[in-house]
């Protein structure tokens, strides 16, 4: 399988574990995403362990693509720190998704199956 990690944004909590309970119910999905209160490698690596109703992938190769995404992408790193530096106090979390390459290409064949 193939997987990719990306931080997207500063979320609410609310939102973000609404969005967990609505969204992630099912362990077939093609994403999942991961809450932090702190912008740490250490920190996206332990969300890991929390994710609702984990999918049954290859989490230790994820964890290698959260590593090479904070080794490689040093610009992006920065920039969602600042950006969640300036929304602390504010009850927010730093998201990051990781994608299952293989169940999105099946949901989209799946929209052209019916």
């Amino acid at each position: 399988m193939s997987y990719s990690f990306d931080i997207v944004g500063v979320a609410p909590v609310l939102d973000f574990f609404t969005h967990q309970q609505r969204m992630e119910t099912t362990p077939q999905r093609s994403q999942a995403f991961l809450g932090s209160t702190v912008c740490t490698l250490d920190a996206f690596i332990s969300a890991t362990e929390v994710v609702h109703r984990k999918p049954d992938w290859d989490w230790d190769e994820i964890v290698s693509k959260i590593v090479e995404f904070w080794l490689h992408q040093e610009e992006d790193v920065r920039h969602w720190k600042q950006q969640f530096d300036t929304a602390q106090g504010q009850d927010k979390l730093l998201v990051g998704r990781v994608v299952n390459y293989s169940r999105l290409r099946q949901e989209f064949e799946g929209l052209f199956d019916g």
